[in-house]
Parts: structure tokens; C-alpha cells; sequence
């Protein structure tokens, strides 16, 4: 009782100076680099729990396929989630760039050293050698810059380098070439080709998808993100995250993170769920998406695990 007091006591007087604490850091101009830190660690809020024991009793001796498309620095290097739960996953590695793909045939079983793409085909991959996590199959488009806040030092790292010509095929020819007959995550991060990847999906049907999203491209030619979402929502699945990347000069959306699941309202995308329903519990738990799993396990009868159901979703403190 007396902890709830002090709880609703302080939640009080924060509500009364945080408009006082805003107008003292957009004095000092580091009003938004505050909050872009306070969102950041909000989106990381449930990394406090470890997972391990309930995902290892939902999902037993198995692996989570994720197919990691545009793999440079290796699996989640980025740690979109806790580094704990990597050892779940088994990683099947997609880098056309050959100097890079080698480095990951010395670490992983799967490496495909081909880019995917909507079919079989040959294309051209602009090298950025200055900054080669930043190369794509599409153009740097300069007049693009100036919204993204790059320093003079930055673009001078974004100039072509180099130009290679590479060998795509379809997401789904790739897989069945290396026996893999599903994946439960899939992600995409090249600089555009999203768009071009996913329709060459075909039967694959990941739990959860995991894209970085040119809303307002850096690069001639990417297709129109709207296309991006519309197809995902014609395959099924539905946004449950996003997060913004980088800080930019003006207010114009440019690019974001953005993680989709089975939409759980659609016969189709609940049939993808209770077909898969331990692992789509483990992953939603890898990714911290505990409100939204208690919300989708009530609606389609999917009976938690006891000791998911008394853990609370710190994003919502």
C-alpha cells in the first residue's frame, strides 16, 4: 500500500516538472538527442528479463531459422535483441559482397554469396568502399543528402567507389538449394532492395519479418515503401514496431526499422500463428513484445506458459 503511494506520488511530480525539464533542454538544444535516447531505451525496456528456460521449454532441441539478408558484421550484430537469446537461432547468412561473404563462411554453416532479388537475373551493386555497409543495388542519389544531416565528412564516404555485377536469385530458390524448407525470421537490410527481395518469397511464411525501410530514399530508383507495406499486407502480416534510424535535419520521415508479424486478426495470419504458436511464444519473447503476445494468446486460446503471464511489459512504465 505504501509503495503504491510513493509510486503515484512520484508519477505526480514528475508530471508537474517535466514540462519545466523540456524547456531547460531545448534551451541547452539537446531536447531531441534526450528523447531519441529516452525511445531507444524504451524499445530495449524488456531486455531487463532473461527468457532463456521458457523459450528452451517451448522450442526444445530446436533452432529458429532466420535468414539474414545484407549480413555484413555477422547475426545481430546490431542487437535488435538481447545477445542472450542468439544461441536459438540458426543463421543462414546473405552477402553478395565476395570479401565479406568469405568472412562468413569462416564463422557460419550457411552463407549464400548471391543477392536475392524478385527473379533470376543479373545486377549491378554500387560500392561504397568508404562505407560499404551503406552499398546497395541502387545509386546514391546526392540531392538526397542534405535531409539526411550528413556532415561533409560523410559524404565524402558515400561516393561509388566501385561497381560489381552479381548473380540474384529468389529468396525461395536460394533456401531450397541449401534444404532449408522454412524460416521463422527473416531480415532485410540493403539499402532499398526490400521490396524487390520479398516477391520472390513465394511459400515462406517467417514468424516474425524484420526490414529497414526507405521511406524517403537516399537512393535512385528504391520503389515506394507504401508498395512495401501493401505487399507485406497482401502476404499476411501486420507492423507491430517501428523505430526511426539516425537523427536527421528536418521533420520529413527518411528511414526506419520496421518488424511485422502474422496479421492475428485474418484466418490466414492466425492459422500461421496457432500452426506455429511455441515458437511464435518464443520469438515474440526474444523481441519483447509481451503486451501484444498476452493480447494475441487471449484472442486465439493459445495458453501461455504460467511464467510468461506474471511478467509485465516495461515498455509501458
Amino acid at each position: 500500500m505504501i509503495k503504491k503511494f510513493l509510486c503515484k506520488s512520484v508519477r505526480s511530480f514528475i508530471k508537474l516538472i517535466l514540462p519545466i525539464f523540456s524547456k531547460i533542454l531545448i534551451k541547452l538544444k539537446i531536447n531531441k538527442r534526450v528523447i531519441n535516447f529516452l525511445n531507444n531505451e524504451s524499445a530495449k525496456s524488456n531486455n531487463f528479463y532473461n527468457f532463456s528456460s521458457v523459450i528452451e521449454n517451448l522450442i526444445q532441441d530446436q533452432k529458429l531459422r532466420a535468414l539474414d539478408v545484407g549480413a555484413q558484421g555477422g547475426f545481430n550484430s546490431e542487437l535488435f535483441f538481447p545477445k542472450k537469446y542468439n544461441n536459438f537461432f540458426e543463421p543462414i547468412m546473405v552477402e553478395p559482397i565476395k570479401s565479406e561473404s568469405e568472412k562468413l563462411k569462416k564463422k557460419y554453416k550457411y552463407v549464400i554469396d548471391k543477392a536475392l532479388w524478385s527473379s533470376s537475373t543479373k545486377r549491378k551493386i554500387y560500392i561504397l568502399g568508404n562505407r560499404l555497409g551503406s552499398s546497395s543495388m541502387f545509386e546514391p542519389d546526392k540531392s538526397a543528402f542534405k535531409v539526411y544531416n550528413f556532415k561533409q565528412k560523410d559524404i565524402d564516404s558515400l561516393k561509388v567507389t566501385e561497381t560489381l555485377e552479381v548473380e540474384c536469385i529468389q529468396m525461395n530458390e536460394a533456401l531450397k538449394k541449401i534444404n532449408v524448407n522454412e524460416i521463422e525470421y527473416l531480415k532485410i537490410d540493403t539499402q532499398g532492395a526490400e521490396f524487390e527481395i520479398l516477391k520472390g518469397m513465394n511459400t515462406y511464411q517467417p514468424i516474425i519479418i524484420r526490414l529497414e525501410v526507405q521511406i524517403f530514399s537516399m537512393y535512385k530508383g528504391v520503389p515506394s515503401w507504401s508498395k512495401l507495406i501493401s505487399l507485406l499486407d497482401d502476404l499476411g502480416y501486420i507492423v507491430c514496431e517501428f523505430r526511426d534510424i539516425g537523427s536527421h535535419k528536418t521533420r520529413l520521415a527518411t528511414e526506419m526499422d520496421m518488424i511485422f508479424i502474422p496479421n492475428y486478426r485474418t484466418e490466414k495470419g492466425q492459422s500461421l500463428i496457432k500452426k506455429n504458436k511455441n515458437k511464435f511464444i518464443a520469438i515474440m519473447l526474444i523481441f519483447g513484445q509481451l503486451e501484444l503476445l498476452k493480447q494475441i494468446s487471449q484472442d486465439l486460446h493459445l495458453n501461455l506458459p504460467n511464467e510468461v503471464s506474471n511478467f509485465e511489459d516495461r515498455f509501458f512504465f
